[in-house]
Parts: structure tokens; C-alpha cells; sequence
């Protein structure tokens, strides 16, 4: 009886932590979001993404596919002023503190009139929900004092496992865009490699077919012998 006494308050702790760690869980959203899309020649097209102020914008872009590799990209304040503007690159990455507002990123792809683009980037937002979060959780908590470990250390622990999860998830999606960019490289080298090697072959063939001509004519007696 007295050891059912000792555990029962350590359990209702451990319950009333557990339940408001779910309820931080639903409160937080991934704020990482990735696109691939195709610009076709001659196009620009724009993105626009509604920020706080005191929050963070990183933007990461790769051209995939597409003849030579690059695209002209450049984002915009909502004030219209423009922060950064890359030509003819294949990829990039861009962080921005920012303010309240709409910014602008576009992929302009007006230089090239024949060949369309394969573009991937990814959205990583930061400090976007700083003020939805609740700073009352520890009324939520009584008798911490009966534990070893507090409850800012779970927290921390916590956060810290999620950020590196959330990079983790990042790192890999570059990863990818890489290996799909390097994919499409050596798929067009293949194409290449083949067309040049059928012209090389079909040359090889006129040539030698010439040669059997030329020395076959050299042996050819042209005179006609009159009875």
C-alpha cells in the first residue's frame, strides 16, 4: 500500500506532462515545404510567400534539367526592393530576416528561347508561429520537485530532436534534388554519345564504301578491243 502511495503522484505527473506535450505536438506545424516545377523558354514565373516580421526566409534552388544548366533569379521586399538577384545560375541559397509583407522570388527563363527548365527549390520557414505559442505550460505542471529531471530539460531535449529531424528531412531533400540534376546530366551525355556514334558509324561506311570504289576503278580496263 505505501509503494502505491509513493508511485501514484510520480503517474499523475507523468500523465499531466504527457497530455500537454501532445497538446504542443498538434500546436506545431512544418513550416518546410518543397516544389519542382517546369518554366517553359521565354518564361518568368513568380511565388509569393506572406511573412511576419522578426521571422526567417531561406530559399534553396537547382535547375535540373534543361540546356546549359541556368535560370536568372531574383526576390523582392514587400516594398518592391529587390535583395538578391542571381544570372544564369544553377543554384542557389538565399536567407532573408524579414518584415510584415508578401515577398516575390521569380525564375526567369526570357534568355532562352528553345529550351524550357526543370527547377526544384524548397521553402524553409522560421519563427513564422513565435506568437501563437503558449508561455503559461508550466501552470499546466504541479510537482516537478518529486522528479530527478525537470521538465525544462524534456522540452529542450525535445526541440532540439525536432530541429535535427527537420534538417535531417532538409539535407535529404537537396540530396535528391542533386541526384536527380546528375541523373539528367548523364542521360543527356548518353543521348549525346549515341547520336554522335551512329554519325561517326554512318561516315565510317561512306568513307570505306568511297575507298572499295576508287580502288576497284583502278583496276577496272576501260579499253575496248575492236575485231
Amino acid at each position: 500500500m505505501d509503494t502505491v502511495r509513493t508511485f501514484l503522484p510520480v503517474l499523475v505527473v507523468f500523465i499531466v506532462v504527457s497530455e500537454k506535450f501532445l497538446a504542443l505536438a498538434s500546436f506545431s506545424q512544418s513550416l518546410d515545404s518543397d516544389f519542382t516545377f517546369t518554366l517553359p523558354a521565354g518564361r518568368k514565373e513568380c511565388f509569393y510567400q506572406t511573412m511576419k516580421k522578426d521571422a526567417s526566409l531561406e530559399i534553396e534552388y537547382q535547375v535540373l534539367d534543361g540546356a546549359g544548366l541556368d535560370v536568372d533569379f531574383y526576390i523582392s521586399s514587400p516594398s518592391g526592393q529587390i535583395l538578391y538577384n542571381d544570372q544564369h545560375k544553377s543554384d542557389g541559397m538565399h536567407t532573408i530576416e524579414t518584415e510584415d509583407g508578401d515577398y516575390m522570388f521569380c525564375f526567369d527563363n526570357t534568355f532562352s528561347a528553345l529550351s524550357e527548365k526543370l527547377i526544384f527549390f524548397e521553402l524553409i520557414l522560421d519563427n513564422m508561429d513565435a506568437d501563437e505559442e503558449p508561455d503559461d505550460w508550466k501552470e499546466y505542471v504541479h510537482g516537478t520537485d518529486m522528479l530527478d529531471m525537470k521538465l525544462e530539460d524534456i522540452m529542450d531535449t525535445i526541440n532540439s530532436v525536432k530541429a535535427r529531424l527537420g534538417k535531417s528531412v532538409q539535407i535529404q531533400t537537396v540530396l535528391r534534388a542533386f541526384e536527380a540534376r546528375d541523373r539528367n546530366i548523364q542521360e543527356s551525355n548518353c543521348d549525346r554519345v549515341n547520336f554522335w556514334s551512329v554519325v561517326n558509324l554512318v561516315v565510317m561506311m561512306l568513307v570505306s564504301g568511297v575507298q572499295v570504289y576508287l580502288v576497284r576503278s583502278l583496276f577496272e580496263d576501260k579499253k575496248k578491243i575492236r575485231t
